[in-house]
């Protein structure tokens, strides 16, 4: 087996050198952010797509159009309102008079990165138009089905529900995002350096591209080779499990828990890790790389009960007491 791990890293460190040069350009325009950024990187290796969560004026919409750029690939970018409709995202059937034929016109959708800038702004019936692309990569107008280009990355950005002219996500889309991030203020300094390089009326960046669709599938499959131990996996259901029968796991939360993560969150926590892994230019995951990852996985999988919201206590805070009760290999 160590002679396979040692074939791993050396994959590994072949494919991943465009790792360091795709986040070299997006700090080109990108101040700090570090955590957002890699968590990028992990969701196009891994194959899922993100959800990030964040006030207006973050960079959450100029780091996925950065980042886009930087990558050889068809993007678009879909600015939802409450009055889009479904077909303005996937297409419809458009009427030919002259021969009194039907034609499918498809909708921006068909690329390869999807930015969804403020998707909790368009209603239920429009970003349930998105789960049959985001889960099977096809969309079906009519009685057709279209299969999505590869690799299809849908980047959704979302401003906190309290804020006003919002609508939740329903709770069968937000499972389909792998990772839901959530991205806080700059600190002081960084702050400093974005008034540096934005406080002026005109912005202009050289982003190169780096990367293209070939590059991303071929890291792809190095990352489904990356090595991951038994006791790992273990550790992994552990952890999910905790979230659904914390009781058998010695922990006194059942009442805070309304429902716990579903099998897809044991899924991607481990093709993330992975994927995690391979953004540190390792072939093989350690119990701290599920750690990294696992609450950005999680987070919006574990729904917490009436009572939870009484004490005041988030999935964010049951997630991190599973991590620090859970035994680590």
């Amino acid at each position: 087996m160590a002679i396979d791990i040692k074939q791993i890293a050396e994959q590994v460190e072949e494919k991943s050198e465009f790792v360091r040069l795709l986040m070299a350009e997006l700090e080109k325009v990108i101040v700090g952010q570090s955590y957002m950024l890699e968590r990028l990187l992990v969701g196009l290796l891994s194959n899922g797509h993100i959800l990030i969560e964040g006030v207006p004026g973050l960079a959450k919409t100029l780091t996925v159009t950065t980042m886009a750029q930087a990558i050889r690939a068809s993007f678009q970018r879909l600015q939802f309102t409450p009055d889009l409709l479904p077909a303005d995202l996937i297409g419809t059937q458009i009427y030919k008079p002259q021969d009194g034929t039907f034609y499918v016109r498809k909708g921006p959708i068909f690329a390869n990165i999807i930015l969804a800038d403020e998707i909790n702004r368009a209603p239920a019936k429009v970003q349930s138009a998105l789960l049959e692309a985001m889960q099977e990569h096809q969309v079906t107008i009519s009685d057709e089905t279209f299969a999505m280009p590869e690799p299809f990355m849908v980047l959704a950005t979302q401003n906190p529900i309290e804020q006003e002219g919002t609508y939740p996500l329903p709770e069968a889309q937000v499972d389909r995002f792998m990772l839901k991030l959530k991205i806080s203020y700059p600190s002081k300094e960084e702050e400093r350096l974005i008034l540096d390089r934005m406080a002026q009326t005109k912005k202009t960046f050289d982003v190169q591209e780096v990367i293209g669709p070939e590059d991303i599938m071929a890291a792809r499959k190095v990352v489904d080779e990356i090595y991951i131990d038994d006791k790992i996996k273990d550790y992994i259901v552990d952890v999910v499990d905790a979230t659904r029968r914390p009781g058998e796991y010695g922990l006194e939360m059942s009442n805070l828990i309304a429902y716990g993560a579903s099998p897809r969150a044991t899924i991607y926590l481990t093709v993330a890790a992975k994927a995690y892994a391979f953004t540190q230019r390792r072939g093989y995951v350690t119990p701290q790389d599920v750690k990294s990852i696992g609450m950005d996985v999680l987070r919006h999988r574990v729904i917490v009960s009436y009572e939870a919201e009484a004490e005041e206590k988030t999935s964010e805070d049951i997630i991190q007491y599973i991590f620090d009760n859970i035994q680590v290999p």
